[in-house]
């Protein structure tokens, strides 16, 4: 997802996306582990993506205590 659409996200919309993507992220590494998975870069994006949410996540927090 693309960072300028996760910045328009309230908080709580960000901590939802971010469960979907750790879910994502188990899914993926249980393909993976069973040999299902075809797309094993997707681990990678999905990671990133989490970091993302993440970054935002504490931006925002930040910007509400000051």
């Amino acid at each position: 997802m693309d960072p300028k659409e996760l910045r328009d996200l309230s908080i709580s919309e960000l901590k939802d996306k971010n469960k979907q993507f750790k879910q994502e992220l188990f899914n993926l590494r249980f393909q993976n582990a069973i040999g299902q998975l075809s797309n094993v870069g997707r681990i990678k994006e999905v990671k990133k993506s989490i970091a993302r949410v993440l970054t935002i996540i504490t931006e925002k927090e930040m910007e509400a205590r000051r």
